[in-house]
């Protein structure tokens, strides 16, 4: 079974939306009892609530299960569970590679896994970025980058158990 980690800083909206929508889209055109995916962040603490504003954005995108969700700090156990592990910034590969890793071949930024070019997906919480702007290009990456995300997470999962 694949499985796939979404990272993001504080775990409580680019990454929970993230796995949302990939678990949503792989539910749609795969089989979803496939795949396992999960999300953390890089600078978080564990078991806080996800704020409204994305609680409210996954309802509105039809994101099963994400009213229940709480953050979870990125760590060793969650990394090395993970066939694929898929960043939002350049920072949180660059953190990550550097405090583990024996990961660092199984990180992609979303857009250089989605679209072949690397540029952050920006966090709401700490820029001028509108959520809504955010939401709209997670959407699209997860939509054109799903396959290369699919071949990606299979082709690392059969690497790691043969």
């Amino acid at each position: 079974m694949p499985s796939i980690l979404v990272v993001c800083t504080a775990n409580q909206f680019r990454s929970p939306l993230a796995a949302g929508l990939l678990r949503k889209e792989l539910a749609a055109l795969y089989d979803a009892g496939e795949w396992y995916i999960n999300s953390a962040g890089t600078w978080t603490e564990n078991g806080r609530p996800l704020p409204g504003i994305t609680r409210q954005l996954a309802r509105q995108l039809g994101l099963e299960g994400i009213e229940y969700q709480v953050t979870h700090s990125v760590n060793r156990e969650l990394l090395g569970a993970a066939d694929l592990i898929i960043v939002m910034e350049a920072n949180h590969k660059e953190a990550l590679c550097f405090e583990f890793p024996e990961a660092a071949s199984r990180i992609f930024m979303l857009t250089e896994i989605a679209e072949e070019k690397t540029y952050d997906i920006p966090d709401p919480a700490s820029s001028d970025t509108n959520a809504d702007e955010v939401v709209k290009e997670l959407v699209r990456l997860i939509t054109s980058g799903l396959p290369n995300i699919v071949q990606t997470a299979r082709s690392l999962s059969k690497q790691r158990y043969l």
